[in-house]
């Protein structure tokens, strides 16, 4: 049995916002009229085709349908202080997981099937954590968009140059995004080594290989990566590769995870709740931590 997890009641997103999350939603914040256009136009049409496509398409998780994993969702939701969103689980052979919300609309979080199979319950439930760092932080208006954007770069020849430079910075923006939704999987894991292991399945595991991986190892590799930094060669073949993706390579999401686990920024917001607890505790007469 897995002992009780600290619920960090009255937690607010910029408590663990990652810094380059900040500067990056600071400087999209500042392009006029994207944010508008996300919620009022593009962003009603998008939200009722995905809808369609879960409620057709994928099973809806709740405590008569794959209650296992409901649990996983109501405590992940506890630990972060967010109402529950939906969870629906895809049918799929590529392991993922996201997230889509409008302001003042259901929000909902999907996982493809292949990815639970590949991993332990306390690692799925750290990625439904991941997935609701998405929804506290309110970043789903700008990662619709970016799969917007994507997606209409694909289908219309004429990117303009604006389009190209929107793409780059929305890009740039979901990639810091990430850092910080690792965090919010922390939290919830509270358990450096469960992120960083759902990192290493995701660069190279299968339901076969999992149970074989040394994590030790994973993480002596991150910090191999990292040591690349010291020569300019190293730093501008990185840059090359990490332009185009949508997240940060896992190595360097695994090393960034297990640094800030190690900073009084992070044991800080878990020594202030219990010190919150200790006084409810004197005047209550208890306080269970569950």
């Amino acid at each position: 049995m897995s002992s009780p997890k600290t619920a960090l009641i009255g937690l607010k997103a910029d408590q663990f916002r990652h810094p380059l999350d900040l500067q990056a939603t600071q400087s999209l914040k500042q392009l006029p009229g994207l944010d508008l256009l996300m919620r009022n136009l593009l962003g009603s049409v998008a939200e009722q085709f995905f809808y369609l496509e879960n409620i057709a398409a994928s099973v809806l998780v709740g405590p008569q349908q794959l209650p296992h994993l409901y649990d996983l969702l109501l405590e992940a939701c506890k630990i972060l202080d967010l109402e529950p969103p939906q969870l629906y689980i895809k049918q799929h052979p590529a392991p993922n997981a996201y997230t889509f919300a409008m302001r003042g609309k259901q929000p909902f979080i999907v996982i493809h099937t292949s990815l639970i199979d590949l991993l332990t319950p306390e690692e799925t439930q750290a990625v439904i954590a991941h997935e609701l760092g998405h929804l506290k932080c309110e970043h789903s208006v700008y990662l619709t968009m970016a799969n917007l954007l994507v997606l209409a770069g694909q289908l219309v020849p004429f990117g303009t140059l604006f389009t190209q430079n929107l793409q780059a910075q929305l890009m740039e923006w979901v990639r810091c995004a990430e850092f910080t939704c690792d965090r919010a999987a922390l939290l919830v894991a509270q358990n450096p080594r469960v992120v960083s292991s759902v990192l290493m399945k995701l660069s190279g595991g299968s339901p076969t290989l999992a149970p074989q991986l040394n994590l030790d190892a994973f993480l002596a590799q991150a910090r191999s990566y990292e040591e690349l930094d010291t020569d300019e060669m190293g730093k501008m073949l990185k840059q090359l590769q990490t332009t185009q993706l949508s997240h940060p390579v896992p190595v360097l999401r695994a090393k960034e995870i297990d640094r800030w686990a190690s900073t009084q920024e992070y044991q800080s917001l878990f020594q202030k709740r219990s010190m919150h607890y200790n006084r409810k505790a004197e005047s209550k007469g208890g306080w269970r931590n569950w």
